[in-house]
């Protein structure tokens, strides 16, 4: 077995079998093709099913030097989910990684923004800017519904029902949920709809994706990061903010305020309690409130 074969029927594996969307088998796909380049660059013609623990201990021994712990441990669970599958599929017996341990790191908590700087976000928006009306209902969208930047971009009009107060959202894997929506979001989203983009030229392809860019496509993610990071940068905020910072903020918030863990899940879509759980770590006076709130014995 070739290793372009062994990574095109894993990505089909990837991709149909467990889901996932086509940037996290391209991340999955970078672990593998890094190992391909070190065996090349030593002159080692493996194929992945000749390849031992020790040639991929000295592989990660070298990389080590060039990344972080959090994208070591990243990269070895790529790399054993990668031989798991070979497992799976008959041509191998045992895992080379069932041995090599991911460094110890610490559960990196997410940055989050204050109500009164996500306010500081949103008022420094230039209103003399023609993608003013536009700007300031993406970012109430990303912190007022939760969404990742990709489900942002990604979202239709069709996917509105305000009427419900409900967005539909299609999440990883092509995974749909329904967020619910509120009444001054659903105002911004009106105004630039109603306003600004039923005046554009919009192309074919993107005539039901809701945020467009100035030639009618839909916007990229990498639009997306520009837009807020230049946001960020005029409110003089002194954090490094993303579109999933007000991911953050939101489920932070709705946590503080005394919203339920699995209501928080629901709503970010995310597949276990346990990723939902980090948001715990970042206020601690949350779990004070169950008690004095719920506990027999205050």
């Amino acid at each position: 077995m070739k290793w372009q074969e062994a990574l095109n029927d894993y990505s089909l594996f990837l991709k149909i079998e467990r889901g996932m969307s086509k940037n996290t088998v391209e991340n999955y796909n970078l672990d593998i093709q890094r190992l391909v380049v070190y065996l090349k660059s030593n002159n080692m013609s493996i194929s992945p099913i000749e390849i031992t623990s020790i040639q991929i201990q000295e592989f990660i021994y070298e990389i080590a030097k060039l990344i972080s712990p959090r994208s070591q441990s990243r990269l070895i669970s790529g790399l054993r989910s990668f031989y798991d599958y070979l497992i799976f599929e008959d041509y191998m017996q045992t895992n080379p990684l069932e041995l090599i341990e991911a460094p110890k790191i610490g559960r990196k908590l997410p940055d989050t923004l204050s109500v009164s700087e996500i306010n500081l976000v949103v008022n420094t928006i230039d209103l003399s800017d023609s993608n003013a009306i536009r700007n300031r209902a993406i970012i109430e969208t990303l912190y007022s519904c939760g969404l990742r930047v990709s489900e942002l971009t990604a979202l239709k009009i069709s996917d509105l029902f305000f009427d419900e107060g409900f967005i539909k959202v299609t999440g990883k894997g092509n995974k749909q949920r329904f967020v619910p929506i509120g009444k001054l979001t659903q105002k911004h989203i009106n105004l630039y709809k109603n306003q600004v983009r039923i005046t554009m030229k919009i192309d074919i392809a993107s005539n039901d994706t809701l945020f467009l860019n100035r030639r009618g496509k839909q916007l990229t993610r990498a639009m997306i990061f520009t837009i807020v990071k230049k946001l960020g940068e005029k409110a003089k905020i002194q954090k490094s903010i993303s579109p999933h910072t007000f991911r953050h903020s939101f489920a932070t918030h709705l946590l503080e305020n005394g919203a339920d863990l699995r209501a928080i899940q629901m709503m970010l879509g995310h597949e276990s309690i346990t990723t939902t759980e980090i948001y715990m770590h970042i206020d601690k006076s949350h779990l004070k409130k169950v008690i004095d709130e719920f506990h027999p014995r205050k």
